[in-house]
């Protein structure tokens, strides 16, 4: 009873929690590769709407920006009540506050303005906006690699999940031959079997049964959930194309080539660099708030008013009854006391804990790939020992079969020798798995794009 326990507990160990993870259902219907995947799911991912409307918003910054540099025309129009005035510049029989005769006026005046210089403050704006749409590009790149990330988890998950329940399947025909032949043994009267080792077999089986249940519930979930992650349906009939759980086939690089692969292609790196140099410009806009703006302006106004006589004395205006334009070169300079330089030490302050973000990556996102590296370097060399240990384990459980079933051998051998093919065969291919990831994680952290 001893070692149904331990077979039963090195099943539920090793072979349960990982199908429950990530299993998934073996559903008919279209097959999808690897890159379709990835692509279905790149076009669903709503992070990537997102990303794309960020993108959007800060383009009409930068139009925003651009629009500066073009004059500007506000206009404001009049219609209201008025006094009578008759006369000329020197008499007129009616009062300026007379309210006995009234008539209606209606005014319009329209101003212009065309920026000439401003010291920066168009200039360094549109550079910001610039920088600060690539900053968003790279945001939108970086999800993309996360979504591919996830998509490859699901997929290769999958697979592992499958060759895990064929290994419960596999488990359960051995425990199902090894009581068919421990049947004959008790039926010729064989003293190396009795009914203790049917109900030995007879638990161990249930216990089978058990796990391949969790691991077919565990394959239909991880589906499901690869399915929602392309934006299918659940009720879509798709399912991946792939058969076996293998090495992805890339060829482990130098770790000195990953890590100045990602100080080009790493999308964080890209958000980094660009925000610097947004963040700095921003700065420079700000300081240009100290100097004036440089501008060329012009201005109309018509006003007219029944029974008002037109005054055409240029030294005595009536703002009812009036015709008159002007052009003129103009400066407007705000000056404050601490305002623009409180804006100014802000923007600054942005820019060096930008800084300090780049400090910290160019520290980091090194040991990042060094662990995706060494894990894929690990996980190689995991799958090519235990794929010859679950081998000679498998020869373990077949002598054993082979001798009880001759009657020279106990059931006990059948136990440890299934246990051991089951935990080594098992660990093999979460390896594989485990390699396979540890390429995702490594293509990921050195930015490589979703599609090759």
């Amino acid at each position: 009873m001893k070692a149904l326990r331990r077979t039963a507990l090195a099943l539920a160990v090793t072979l349960l929690p990982l199908a429950a993870a990530w299993g998934a259902d073996a559903g008919a219907g279209t097959k999808l590769t690897l890159d379709d995947c990835i692509k279905k799911a790149l076009t669903a991912a709503p992070e990537l709407g997102e990303a794309q409307a960020d993108i959007d918003a800060t383009s009409a910054k930068l139009d925003e920006a651009k629009a500066h540099r073009y004059p500007q025309i506000e206009f404001l129009g009049l219609i209201g009540p008025v006094p009578q005035a008759r006369g000329n510049q020197v008499y007129s029989p009616d009062g300026i506050n007379d309210t006995e005769r009234w008539t209606w006026f209606q005014r319009g005046d329209a101003t212009l303005v065309q920026p000439l210089y401003t010291f920066g403050k168009i200039s360094e704006n549109m550079k910001a906006a610039s920088h600060g749409i690539e900053v968003d590009r790279a945001k939108k790149d970086q999800k993309g690699t996360d979504v591919a990330l996830q998509v490859k988890e699901y997929y290769y998950g999958i697979l592992l999940a499958r060759e895990l329940r064929e290994l419960v399947l596999e488990t359960r025909d051995i425990l199902d031959d090894a009581k068919t032949k421990a049947r004959k043994l008790i039926d010729k009267g064989s003293p190396n079997a009795d009914e203790l080792d049917i109900y030995k077999l007879d638990a161990f089986r249930g216990e089978v049964a058990k796990y391949l249940e969790e691991a077919t519930k565990g394959e239909q979930l991880a589906l499901a959930a690869l399915k929602t992650r392309m934006g299918l349906p659940p009720t879509e009939a798709v399912d991946i194309d792939a058969e076996r759980l293998q090495p992805a086939g890339a060829t482990l690089g130098d770790l000195t080539t990953y890590v100045e692969e990602a100080r080009t292609r790493r999308p964080e790196f890209r958000q980094l660099n660009e925000g610097i140099k947004a963040r700095e410009a921003l700065v420079e806009a700000a300081k240009a708030n100290y100097w004036p703006d440089l501008f060329l302006g012009g201005y109309v106004s018509a006003a007219y008013a029944d029974k008002r006589t037109r005054i055409d004395n240029p030294f005595v205006p009536d703002d009812f009854n009036h015709v008159w334009a002007g052009i003129a070169l103009g400066v407007k300079w705000k000056l404050d006391f601490g305002i623009t330089g409180a804006k100014v030490a802000g923007e600054r302050a942005q820019y060096n804990r930008l800084l300090s973000t780049k400090a910290y990556a160019d520290e980091f996102i090194p040991l990042q790939i060094r662990k995706a590296w060494l894990e894929a370097r690990e996980a190689e060399a995991s799958a090519t020992a235990m794929k010859e240990a679950y081998t000679n384990a498998k020869r373990w459980v077949v002598a054993s079969v082979a001798n009880y079933d001759f009657g020279v051998g106990p059931a006990q051998e059948i136990f440890d020798g299934l246990q051991n093919y089951a935990r080594m065969r098992a660990a093999y291919f979460q390896a594989i798995y485990n390699q396979n990831m540890a390429l995702a994680r490594l293509d990921h952290a050195v930015g490589q794009a979703p599609l090759n």
